[in-house]
């Protein structure tokens, strides 16, 4: 048994002290790795206990992201080490090499996580400080961060390798043109992106509605757009066919969300009870708290007066509607129609719909009360007694 031990240390070219090294080093990446585990366990019983705030979770994985890269390149450096005291390492070998590359992906790894904190710590105070903050433009960012990251690891290693990237470049020649017309559809979409970001059609989280689709905007990549629709399916659209078809953005309203429908009322000759029933339901909708009128636009929003003012109507700009309509609109063919055309404060769905039932619990009342009746389509039919007609 001792000379198979024996034979296997020659083999390995291990004497006391390379034995010793390693055993060091095994105990090391033992305490390591349990002294990493009770740090992040202590941590998580301490930032996460009785703390509102989000920002220590934030910042606790954020770390643990960045610590996982750089524990790898602290072992990867003493495992080295160990091993060019042991055999000593030629720079030109092919474990070398191999060191390097994993070196390479380690250190890449590392500052792209640190990239992303940036991105992220620079994201969150801009949601906090600035409303309008660009939630897209961190995946625009990260995905251009991938990119830059891919293409730094491929130079590095085709240069460690002995290639020559000038002459690679010059000689890919009609190569080239290929792999850039089979590249043409993803800079189009890249460029669209930009053009989208500049313009200001969407953002993360918007409710937007197309020619072919209708959702909510859940991410904004480089070259597609991922939308959530209303059934729950994920749609990947790419962002030239949104750039190039047109957009409803239903969440750049502030304030002030369509209420329409008609009236039907039986045909009558008393304009009087007509006038008086509109004039009730106007002034029920101006004075109703939850519908939009001048006097409560001024106390709920304050529009940024810029140099642009006087250019257009800042109302549009921001999404703000007031109009408040009541007028008989249509004769029908079974009724006549009073117009109701007004403004929900909110722009939520779930809170338009409860005024809006509001609004007609409130209209429904008002004509009951008056000598007004609800028209729907009826027919008469006029029987003629024949004997009657003989007499």
């Amino acid at each position: 048994m001792e000379n198979i031990i024996i034979k296997i240390l020659n083999f390995f070219k291990l004497n006391s002290t390379a034995i010793f090294l390693i055993f060091t080093y095994a105990i090391f990446l033992y305490i390591l790795y349990k002294l990493s585990k009770g740090v992040k366990k202590y941590l998580k019983l301490y930032l996460f206990r009785n703390r509102k705030d989000s920002f220590y979770r934030y910042l606790f994985f954020r770390v643990d992201k960045i610590a996982k890269p750089l524990l790898y390149l602290i072992n990867l450096y003493i495992f080295t080490k160990l091993i060019d005291y042991i055999y000593g390492l030629n720079y030109s070998s092919d474990i070398y090499k191999i060191v390097f590359i994993i070196n390479l992906f380690l250190i890449l790894w590392l500052l792209y996580e640190i990239v992303k904190f940036l991105l992220y710590s620079t994201l969150r105070n801009k949601i906090k400080t600035q409303k309008g903050a660009r939630r897209e433009l961190f995946n625009l960012f990260l995905n251009i961060a991938k990119i830059t990251v891919a293409l730094i690891a491929t130079v590095a290693i085709l240069s460690k390798f002995g290639v020559d990237i000038t002459a690679l470049i010059t000689s890919l020649g009609v190569g080239g043109v290929i792999v850039g017309f089979s590249a043409k559809d993803m800079l189009v979409n890249f460029f669209d992106s930009i053009r989208l970001i500049s313009e200001d059609a969407f953002r993360q989280g918007d409710w937007i509605e197309t020619r072919d689709l209708e959702g909510f905007v859940t991410e904004f990549g480089l070259t597609s757009t991922k939308i959530r629709t209303f059934d729950n399916a994920m749609v990947t659209v790419p962002n030239s066919k949104l750039a190039n078809d047109h957009i409803k953005n239903w969440s750049k309203r502030v304030i002030g969300r369509r209420i329409k429908f008609h009236l039907p009322i039986k045909y009558t000759s008393n304009t009087k009870e007509i006038d008086r029933v509109i004039y009730e339901i106007y002034e029920m909708l101006h004075s109703h708290p939850d519908i939009v009128n001048l006097n409560k636009i001024r106390y709920l929003i304050k529009m940024k007066r810029t140099y642009e003012d006087g250019l257009f109507n800042l109302e549009d700009k921001y999404g703000v509607r007031r109009t408040l309509l009541v007028y008989l609109d249509e004769v029908d063919k079974y009724s006549l129609n009073i117009l109701v055309y007004a403004f929900s404060i909110s722009v939520n769905w779930e809170e338009w719909l409860r005024v809006k039932q509001d609004v007609i619990k409130k209209i429904i009342v008002i004509i009951d009360n008056s000598k007004l009746e609800f028209a729907y389509p009826t027919s008469e039919i006029l029987l003629r007694n024949r004997d009657a007609n003989l007499k």
